[in-house]
């Protein structure tokens, strides 16, 4: 493989002057369920963050006033039910939806159950770029030996036990380098597809498409907190539907998300990281990779 650790970030265009809303990019957060209303929230407030044009936050309608109460940026679409996560005729709504958004982010809070994976699965198929993350994970592993190769780009975000779920098997020792790194190649070689990349999270996150490989250096253990994984999902997601490829995507989202950990430790302390926090941080992160 190629490690292209040390060489240059990839970076979004400047801005066009004349440029409006909808050139850069339509996302969709699909996820949410009783209890989990703020993972689809945080994500769609870091997409916001990070530069997508448009957002909106497809969930389960018993908790649809919830997220639509976290931000008034974004948009919310009520998805069927059964009082508590998505039920199996949220699918009609969900494929329309999926097919005007320029990219989507798959899982966050989303629950578990055969109707949750009957929905990724079928995700699985579709042609636009998919950040796949926390329960859309555990639906895929559920359904690994039935997926084929995925409709288009993908950016799988597992931590460790979520990627013992993918891979059928824990890694021996989970903060061995080169054991993360050549694992997560394997999966992402594995599940197919020419823009497939496996985003194994930790120290020294790992980000490979089986080809290409980079080790993250930003982010400190003030960052193992409740929702950052979901704001790393968001900040792909605004990569992704911005038109960027989705190694690239991917490897410049555990960046930025890392140097947002960094900044917010330095101002409030490693103990006292959040995930908004994390967001608020993520504007002068931007600035420092974009200056």
């Amino acid at each position: 493989m190629i490690d292209v650790t040390d060489t240059e970030l990839p970076l979004l265009p400047a801005r066009d002057p004349f440029g409006h809303k909808g050139d850069y990019g339509r996302g969709l957060v699909v996820g949410g369920s009783l209890g989990m209303a703020g993972a689809p929230a945080l994500s769609a407030m870091a997409c916001l963050a990070s530069g997508a044009g448009l957002v909106a936050v497809a969930t389960p309608r018993c908790v649809l006033s919830t997220v639509a109460g976290y931000c008034p940026a974004y948009t919310t679409h009520p998805l069927a039910d059964d009082g508590e996560q998505l039920v199996a005729e949220a699918r009609t709504a969900l494929d329309q939806l999926l097919s005007e958004a320029d990219a989507a982010a798959m899982g966050p809070g989303i629950g578990r159950g055969d109707a949750i994976n009957d929905l990724l699965e079928r995700a699985w198929t579709e042609s636009l770029p998919a950040v796949i993350d926390a329960d859309g994970l555990n639906a895929l592993a559920a359904r690994r030996s039935f997926l084929g190769t995925p409709g288009g780009p993908r950016v799988l975000t597992p931590h460790a036990k979520e990627f013992a779920r993918l891979r059928g098997q824990p890694l021996d020792n989970p903060n061995h380098d080169a054991q993360r790194l050549e694992a997560a190649a394997e999966l992402a070689r594995s599940l197919g597809g020419p823009e497939t990349v496996v985003l194994l999270k930790g120290a020294r996150t790992v980000v490979t498409n089986g080809h290409r490989y980079a080790v993250n250096s930003t982010g400190n253990p003030g960052m193992a907190t409740g929702g950052v994984g979901d704001v790393l999902t968001g900040v792909i997601l605004a990569l992704l539907c911005q038109g960027m490829a989705a190694f690239d995507a991917a490897r410049l989202a555990a960046h930025v998300h890392g140097l947002a950990g960094d900044l917010a430790a330095a101002k409030l302390g490693q103990l006292s990281v959040t995930a908004p926090a994390l967001i608020e941080a993520l504007p002068a992160a931007w600035r420092t990779v974009s200056s």
